[in-house]
């Protein structure tokens, strides 16, 4: 397919890497940038037939079947009312929107249109990510009790990111829809978000947005989602995800401690990683970023799903959601309160309560713990169903 890239710049780049690796059928055949410089130098690093300052142009161009956005928050929805009105395909980058409401109305212009929309969310497509996510629906850990998702790094490329106007927010925006979608994710799509407790602050950089942050998302069916995120971490970029189920746990490290380590005096080229700090020292390279952090499985999602005429991994309703949370998040910030999560449209399974799942050990008595000391010794913590009485065993 041919595609309309909207936006040169940091993520753009890293999107065209990833459409025109390894010889891939789905190609940019045009740019468009605000800066008409910018366009023509991403149409010449990426031999686009096609480079223009005007939006509008890029996605009526006639040759144009799916537009990829890859600009800042703020523009979002008016590229996306663009894409309804000419009838094209289009793939966003994360977050959908600035809030939920802006997400929910380009969600129904997509939808009204009868166009495709894909939700760019590449964390979500990780190597790692998907074969855990595999491992989770396959029961081999268990009802998922816990998720804990973590990025953290020294701040943004672009200068759009630290105005809040411009972002919607800080960290939360930009980081925490990677961290929540991934929780849900594991938890499942069909469990209802019910309420988030968020803690944030300023503690770094002379903006209006939050630097750094942590919160809860309770799940109807009792599940916790904890994400970790900041502008604030020295020293390369943290992602990690853990997830604690009734029967295993699964943690990931996926970027800056990978066991790709290397020591350098700084002879040599600049790049070591996205968002390393310094090219001296032991440094945490990584084999291939672009693989490593989702990209190639995310798009060939996406256009298998455009080709086969079904919905991908990640929807611009995924989006929705995730705003949501988000904006929960903000709210419950601001009060220092559990904040519920307004979800007017919400197409999962009806809230259910909290499952309790407890492992009987025999007619009497529940099983609390069974392990073995250091002596030897088989050691059970069993609990009488009718008195509530604790007691243990030694075999």
């Amino acid at each position: 397919m041919k595609i309309a890239m909207l936006g040169s710049g940091f993520i753009a780049r890293f999107y065209a890497d990833s459409l025109h690796a390894q010889r891939r059928r789905d190609v940019i055949h045009s740019v468009y940038s605000r800066n008409a410089e910018k366009a023509a130098r991403f149409a010449s690093d990426y031999a686009c037939a096609h480079h223009t300052s005007d939006m509008e142009e890029a996605i009526a161009h006639p040759d144009t079947e799916v537009v990829v956005i890859a600009l800042s928050n703020d523009m979002h929805e008016t590229a996306v009312a663009l894409c309804a009105r000419h009838r094209k395909h289009v793939l966003c980058t994360k977050p959908l929107g600035r809030t939920a409401e802006e997400a929910l109305r380009m969600m129904r212009m997509v939808e009204e249109a009868g166009i495709f929309g894909g939700y760019l969310e590449d964390l979500c497509y990780t190597p790692k990510f998907l074969k855990s996510l595999a491992s989770v629906k396959q029961g081999g850990i268990g009802r998922v009790l816990w998720t804990r998702s973590r990025e953290a790094h020294p701040g943004p490329h672009s200068d759009w990111f630290w105005d809040k106007s411009k972002s919607g927010g800080g960290a939360i925006i930009d980081l925490g829809c990677h961290c929540v979608e991934i929780g849900r994710n594991f938890i499942g799509k069909d469990v209802r978000p019910v309420e988030v407790m968020c803690w944030a602050d300023t503690q770094v950089h002379p903006i209006d947005a939050e630097d750094h942050a942590v919160g809860l998302v309770r799940y109807a069916n009792g599940a916790i989602g904890q994400f970790e995120v900041s502008w604030c971490f020295r020293g390369g970029m943290d992602l990690r995800d853990e997830v604690a189920g009734t029967e295993g746990t699964i943690w990931m490290n996926n970027f800056l401690r990978t066991g790709f380590e290397m020591f350098s005096t700084g002879k040599g080229g600049d790049y070591v990683a996205e968002k390393a700090e310094a090219n001296t020292g032991w440094l945490f390279p990584v084999g291939d970023e672009a693989h490593e952090l989702g990209y190639p499985h995310m798009f060939t999602d996406m256009f298998d799903s455009i080709d086969q005429g079904r919905q991908p991994q990640e929807t611009f309703y995924d989006g929705y959601v995730v705003n949501a949370i988000l904006d929960a998040a903000y709210r419950s910030a601001a009060s220092k309160k559990w904040e519920t999560v307004e979800l007017p449209v919400w197409r999962g399974a009806e809230a259910s309560e909290a499952i309790r799942g407890y492992t009987s050990f025999d007619d009497k008595y529940y099983l609390i713990k069974e392990e073995v000391l250091p002596n030897g010794v088989t050691k059970r913590i069993l609990k009488d169903k009718q008195s509530g009485e604790v007691e243990s065993v030694e075999l």
